[in-house]
């Protein structure tokens, strides 16, 4: 709520630019990309006219994608509700180097938060964005972000929030307890939630999650998926790689030279935020 604030306006960069960076990337070899903006779907509304939409920019970097020849995924962070359409979830859907995850915050499941919270959106907008993502995109993988305990919210409207993770079944929640920001419309107001009820509040959500997470991993145990080696796994003996729609997993093996590669992997077994494979 207050980058704006802290940072000032985006800015659109020239789109020739950042093709230009995506071309270099890959031919350096880099197998993972992610489009950065405070509000990445809103690029080029800076610049009506001037310059291509956020979907006109995505089937630039697919079609470049396509004539490579190359594999690799790309990626984008954060989008807003407000500007999300299903233009561009149509366009994620043509193109194999544009990844299947889709990060769309939520922030909360209550209408009247949203509006005090100043999102822009309401939750007649958000399912209607989640339903086109399952309708064109059905594989893919979707995150979200959500603050408890803002000022003023009541145990209804979280309630809400809850219903709303049941809903939806979200992959992936960075759920975050909210502290006042200066900047933000919001710093004026009391800070009336209890950090204790805060934080009960987040463990009602962390387990809503872990209640379908841990199915739909179990769904995947036999599977064999493609996957982007990140690095060694905490596990001793184990690398951490993750699949195109950015879940977890580790595997025995202690083959360096397998970071920054992709490799199938044959899944054996899996917990809540997490799978292991062979």
């Amino acid at each position: 709520c207050a980058v704006p604030y802290t940072r000032g306006r985006e800015v659109s960069r020239p789109s020739k630019d950042i093709i230009a960076e995506v071309a270099l990337l890959v031919a350096q070899g880099y197998k993972s990309i992610t489009l950065l903006g405070q509000n990445v779907n809103s690029y080029g509304l800076d610049k009506k006219g001037e310059e291509l939409t956020f979907a006109q920019l995505l089937t630039q970097i697919g079609e470049f994608g396509h004539r490579s020849k190359k594999e690799f995924w790309v990626y984008f962070t954060s989008p807003h509700p407000r500007d999300m359409n299903d233009e561009v979830i149509e366009v994620i859907s043509k193109y194999k180097v544009l990844a299947k995850q889709i990060h769309l915050p939520m922030q909360s499941g209550d209408d009247k938060v949203l509006m005090r919270m100043n999102r822009k959106h309401n939750m007649e907008k958000y399912r209607h964005i989640v339903e086109s993502i399952r309708r064109l995109i059905p594989q893919a993988t979707l995150f979200t972000d959500i603050i408890v305990g803002f000022t003023g919210e009541t145990e209804e409207q979280f309630e809400n929030t809850r219903l709303a993770m049941e809903e939806f079944k979200f992959n992936m929640s960075y759920t975050a307890i909210y502290s006042p920001r200066p900047g933000a419309t919001s710093h004026r107001w009391v800070d009336d939630i209890p950090q204790e009820e805060k934080k009960r509040r987040l463990h009602v959500l962390t387990n809503e999650l872990r209640k379908h997470n841990l199915p739909f991993n179990k769904k995947m145990v036999g599977k064999t998926v493609r996957v982007l080696v990140r690095g060694t796994d905490r596990k001793e003996g184990f690398l951490s790689s993750h699949t195109e729609g950015k879940l977890i997993i580790r595997f025995a093996s202690e083959d360096q030279d397998l970071i920054g590669q992709f490799v199938d992997i044959r899944i054996t077994s899996a917990t809540d935020f997490s799978m292991e494979g062979e």
